[in-house]
């Protein structure tokens, strides 16, 4: 089935993981695959680690995602954990301990054999080197980290000291992949220049850090995912990444022959792909849709009225016609729609400015001469520290602005680099953020509002929302599980911690030749299965 064509891409913001699934978009069988060839692929922004342990952006993930190998793997239309360099595993009914049994014969690119050991030391390491300081999504997947041990050569138990039962899908995670010893040992920065060594499909040819990356079919690979659509060795026999930063570039540089696939299509650039022959592959990212966070302890924002009031008084049917396209959709939910355990509240998110003037009167928030409410002196004025990580962010920003002083509400929006985005934001110093996350799993709730974890609500307890998301660690059954998630949605909403704006999506433009471009469950790209049409 043809894909509708995307209408804006995009890289997720600050910290991040993707999207159930979706086909390549071929309207006609273009016959049995044919390998070889080299991919040419254009990048809307450079790399910023070679490492998958330290991988945070799109655009780098799409690269590192290529050489390493992941204990379990993610089925991108179910969301079921599957087999890859695990062949089965067991839980403990506590969810404390993961017992991974290995597949036998796999090899690292420098010939040494992966063994249970090779886990022990990637997770070691991730904690005790990389630190979240320079792997955040890692170290957070290993929160109570307490060791692996070898049980044999190809068994390994990795336990915690508390229950962990996100920890299965995060072993499907690329951050989580497993590297050779030798690539284990190094710092943080060292990791960051190419020499990585993986089982994965593909090896790194050369590494330019912050320009491109060159990636080179491994030899008698035969450990793929049982996501995979065949096994054995990859078809491409490259895949050559360059930085192309302007939209319009890289779709001529499609259109004209001297691309294959490029990230972040853009509105305009649609016709021009497709007029040669080509198309815009789509897929909506799991996890955290864009939206602002309040920081519940500064200004208006300690004000749960006002909180309130700003969920009816978005109207995100309107950002997404205006700013995007039809294959965005509005946010109904602090978790995407593609994320397992997702929860339907598109009714307490509908539109209705008219209840949230009347919440922000019951408030005693009044209008002022210039039709901004104030209330004991105080102007109902707040920012929202954003940054261009997404192509979209500002022109979207502008509107929720345009928006919310209809209903007396004045915001100030805060640009910043995405080094002082980072900074101000693990400082809390903001009134409020805007951000999505990326993953493929609902306990993006848990590490984003937990009070134990981030919580750049910096709020305080709320007794049934920590019991939602700590518990919901402790089940294994998903169905169980996946009812506190949705007590969680919900519990986030009530109490203004999260306002949904719009579910980010992946834009993918492609030429005609090139067949098999697949998005892997948390909407990065996978090239395993990707071959060129000669």
């Amino acid at each position: 089935m043809k894909r509708p064509v995307a209408l804006l891409g995009a890289v997720a913001a600050v910290a991040t993981l993707a999207a159930c699934g979706s086909d390549s978009g071929d309207t006609a069988p273009a016959g049995p695959p044919q390998p070889g060839g080299t991919l040419r692929y254009g990048l809307s922004l450079a790399p910023t680690c070679s490492d998958p342990a330290q991988s945070g952006t799109n655009q780098t993930l799409y690269v590192t995602r290529q050489i390493v190998d992941s204990l379990t793997d993610q089925n991108p239309e179910t969301g079921a954990i599957t087999p890859w360099l695990a062949q089965s595993w067991e839980v403990s009914p506590d969810a404390k301990s993961f017992t991974f049994h290995l597949r036998p014969g796999v090899t690292f690119s420098d010939g040494t054999p992966l063994t249970a050991t090779s886990v022990q030391k990637n997770f070691d390491a991730i904690v005790r080197t990389l630190t979240g300081a320079k792997a955040p999504l890692a170290a957070s997947y290993l929160a109570g980290y307490t060791g692996t041990t070898p049980v044999d050569p190809l068994t390994a138990r990795v336990e915690f000291d508390r229950p962990n039962a996100q920890f299965l899908q995060a072993s499907s995670t690329p951050q989580l992949g497993i590297l050779a010893d030798a690539a284990t040992v190094g710092s943080a920065d060292e990791r960051c220049l190419g020499n990585n060594i993986g089982s994965g499909p593909f090896t790194y040819a050369e590494y330019k850090q912050g320009a491109s990356a060159t990636l080179a079919k491994r030899a008698g690979y035969a450990w793929g995912s049982a996501a995979f659509a065949h096994q054995g060795e990859a078809y491409l026999d490259r895949i050559e990444f360059t930085v192309v930063p302007e939209s319009g570039v890289r779709a001529g540089s499609v259109s004209s022959n001297q691309l294959d696939a490029v990230s972040d299509a853009l509105p305009q650039d649609a016709p021009q792909i497709e007029a040669t022959g080509g198309k815009v592959q789509v897929t909506p990212n799991p996890g955290l849709p864009f939206g602002i966070q309040p920081n519940v302890t500064r200004g208006p924002l300690r004000d749960a009225a006002v909180r309130a009031a700003l969920e009816p008084a978005i109207d995100r049917q309107e950002l997404v016609d205006t700013v995007l396209g039809p294959q965005f959709r509005p946010a109904s939910s602090p978790l995407g729609s593609k994320t397992p355990g997702y929860v339907d509240l598109s009714t307490s998110l509908r539109y209705d400015p008219e209840a949230a003037r009347r919440r922000l009167d019951q408030a005693g928030w009044v209008p002022g001469g210039d039709g901004i409410r104030a209330k004991d002196g105080v102007r109902l004025s707040f920012g929202i520290l954003f940054s261009r990580a997404f192509a979209g962010n500002q022109a979207i920003l502008e509107l929720i602005q345009q928006q919310l002083r209809k209903v007396g509400v004045d915001v100030q929006l805060q640009v910043a680099s995405d080094a002082e985005y980072t900074a101000r934001q693990n400082a809390k110093d903001f009134d409020s953020a805007y951000y999505n996350i990326t993953r493929a799993d609902g306990d993006i709730l848990r590490t984003t509002f937990g009070l134990a974890d981030r919580n750049l609500n910096a709020r305080g307890p709320i007794p049934p929302l920590d019991q939602a998301l700590y518990d919901q660690l402790q089940i294994t059954d998903p169905a169980a599980r996946a009812q506190l998630i949705g007590q969680a949605q919900q519990l986030v909403l009530d109490n203004g911690l999260w306002i949904p704006t719009i579910e980010l999506s992946q834009a993918i433009g492609v030429s005609g030749t090139v067949r098999d471009l697949k998005f892997e469950a948390s909407g990065r790209l996978q090239f395993h299965d990707t071959w060129l049409r000669k």
